[in-house]
């Protein structure tokens, strides 16, 4: 089953118009609207060569769903990543003792999107970079803001944007996302994968995911691809 965004967004505006609905996910001051592009970042490559990027930003769920629907990526999975452990499943994971956070290794064409961009997404829609070791419901170190990094362009550019946007105060607290190496990349169960596309009634993800693919829609339509 495959799900249209635009089947949901009518349901979340009525959600919010009768006050049912508070987006978990929001920014401070609606910076979603007007968060800026990075000063720097990488040229559009000339030809196709599938990239990685992985970043982490609570439960992983969302952060599939959002890079799922971001123009340019070519496939999102759900995973761990950013531990001292060297293998990872969810229970383990979710006990916060193995250092793993939950995080999503999104592959994209560079010739299509910038590694700048995707990170656009990132600190846009796809989670609060202002929140430590939490998100929303869920609390933990598992649950941290991260980038991790393939390479040591995707660092320094990473590094740059994170400066650029505290400078600006785009964010009304101080951006909490931590820049790591990116060490081992463990795919998560297979329950975990396209998990909202598979559970689009179930109430964590109404109230805690779906607003992330609507602010996508609604603040970045220029990244947003519907499938």
């Amino acid at each position: 089953m495959m799900i249209k965004v635009t089947a949901v967004v009518a349901v979340l505006s009525i959600l919010m118009v009768t006050g049912m609905f508070q987006n978990s996910c929001s920014l401070a001051d609606a910076s979603a609207v007007a968060i800026p592009d990075p000063k720097l970042d990488a040229q559009l490559a000339a030809t196709k060569s599938e990239q990685t990027a992985v970043f982490a930003g609570g439960c992983f769920w969302g952060v599939e769903a959002v890079f799922d629907h971001t123009k340019g990526v070519v496939k999102a999975e759900s995973g761990y990543a950013g531990g001292s452990a060297d293998d990872a499943e969810y229970y383990t994971v979710a006990s916060g003792r193995t250092g793993h956070a939950e995080s999503v290794r999104v592959v994209y064409d560079p010739s299509q999107i910038t590694y700048g961009k995707l990170l656009k997404v990132f600190f846009a829609v796809a989670h609060d970079p202002t929140e430590l070791n939490r998100q929303g419901p869920d609390v933990g170190p598992q649950y941290r803001s991260a980038i991790f990094f393939t390479t040591d362009e995707q660092k320094r550019i990473a590094e740059s944007y994170i400066q650029q946007l505290n400078e600006a105060k785009v964010f009304s607290n101080k951006i909490a996302t931590q820049v790591a190496p990116l060490n081992a990349f463990y795919e998560a169960e297979g329950y975990h994968q396209n998990y909202l596309v598979n559970h689009p009634d179930e109430p964590y993800i109404v109230y805690n995911d779906m607003p992330k693919l609507l602010n996508l829609k609604k603040h970045l339509p220029e990244l947003f691809k519907d499938k």
